[in-house]
């Protein structure tokens, strides 16, 4: 586990995510300069044994330029179309930059859909898994041609997090235009600091985040921050640097002062409570008394219907709820049983439960090793 910057130069595999305010421009679309410096650096870190995963932003960007749609407001379809033309674009750039060093790149473009099936995300991990030991580096993105609001990732900060969780990465780099996380707006406040190392990202570390002003980019400060404790309450240390200067990469992977550390907590979560936590679809959510919230919470205990005081949505036996007490989510959890047979014992005793619904496969409705306390940090 990432405890310091000196930790850094024994890691293993990274997620390195290129924001669109690098790679993009309005007059070419894409900018190989950049997207050469990045190569170069990644080329090294391999050379020093880091096996780097790629997550790029840009296709949409890229394809507004070769469309000719700058300064248009676009529908969800042609948001979709401009992906499609500048995904090729941005792979044909990645290829070209890899190629000189005589390394392959593979495509893998991923929606959360694919990672809310288990069978899917294992699918994804032994994918890159096997790129991994092919010697090849993986270009991820988000599949915007076919992606809709249900299924979509929000930006590819959070997509990066939840890859790096999906390849067991080290560490997770967010390369983007600005030095990292600071104090105060050093747009606004000349003696503003950057902050090298963060430790705990409590209230006071989210209320530093500011909005975007990139052009191209959708993910400002509070994304990123986002994106970071998804990834530290998995256990991955995430970093935050600016791609605008010269070997950051590199000068992070040594343990220089660059950029801002987040290092991991001590409380992280294992895989299956990722999933549960921060990837799964909410189908539903269930309502619990006080004692309920109390054992929960403080007791690591299982959720009985009898602590049970209202059940919303319509859910099958399986799907990921939300556990809501005196109005506050304070956890999620895989049901046991579908949102029919809960109304019908919610308040009841674990005993009641065979008599009023002719079966009982579970004593619990969620058991304690599917269900993920929330706002943990």
């Amino acid at each position: 586990m990432i405890k310091t910057r000196q930790d850094l130069s024994h890691v293993q595999r990274a997620i390195v995510k290129i924001g669109s305010s690098l790679l993009t421009d309005a007059d070419t679309g894409i900018r190989m300069d950049m997207v050469e410096h990045v190569v170069e650096q990644v080329f090294s870190l391999q050379k020093a044994g880091v096996q780097v995963c790629i997550v790029s932003s840009g296709a949409v960007a890229i394809g507004r330029v070769h469309l000719g749609w700058l300064g248009k407001t676009l529908s969800v379809h042609e948001k979709q179309a401009a992906a499609a033309v500048g995904q090729s674009w941005l792979m044909e750039s990645y290829g070209k930059a890899f190629a000189k060093h005589d390394i392959q790149v593979a495509q893998m473009l991923l929606t959360k859909d694919d990672l809310r099936h288990r069978r899917r995300y294992l699918n994804a991990s032994n994918t890159s898994e096997t790129l991994f030991s092919a010697g090849v580096v993986p270009i991820v993105n988000e599949n915007d041609t076919v992606v809709v609001e249900e299924i979509k990732f929000g930006d590819n900060d959070n997509l990066g997090a939840l890859v790096a969780m999906m390849v067991n990465a080290d560490l997770f780099v967010m390369v983007t235009d600005v030095d990292g996380l600071y104090d105060a707006n050093p747009n606004e406040q000349q003696d503003a600091k950057r902050c090298s190392v963060i430790h705990h990202l409590d209230d006071s570390v989210m209320a530093m985040a500011g909005g975007s002003d990139s052009e191209f980019g959708t993910g400002g400060m509070l994304s990123k921050l986002t994106a970071v404790e998804i990834a530290t309450r998995g256990g991955v240390a995430a970093a935050i640097v600016n791609g605008q200067q010269r070997g950051v990469l590199t000068d992070l992977f040594v343990g220089n002062d660059v950029g801002t550390l987040f290092v991991c907590g001590e409380d992280r979560h294992n895989r299956h409570q990722h999933w549960i936590a921060d990837v799964l679809h909410v189908a539903g959510q269930l309502h619990v008394d006080a004692g309920a919230a109390q054992v929960i919470i403080h007791k690591g205990a299982s959720l009985l219907p009898i602590g049970m005081t209202d059940v919303q949505g319509n859910f099958d036996k399986g799907e990921c709820v939300e556990v809501v007490a005196d109005g506050v989510v304070i956890a999620r959890g895989l049901c046991n049983y579908n949102s029919d047979d809960l109304r019908r014992v919610q308040g009841l005793s674990s005993q009641d439960m065979a008599k009023t619904l002719g079966y009982k496969d579970f004593t619990s409705v969620i058991h304690r090793d599917n269900l993920v306390l929330k706002g943990k940090r």
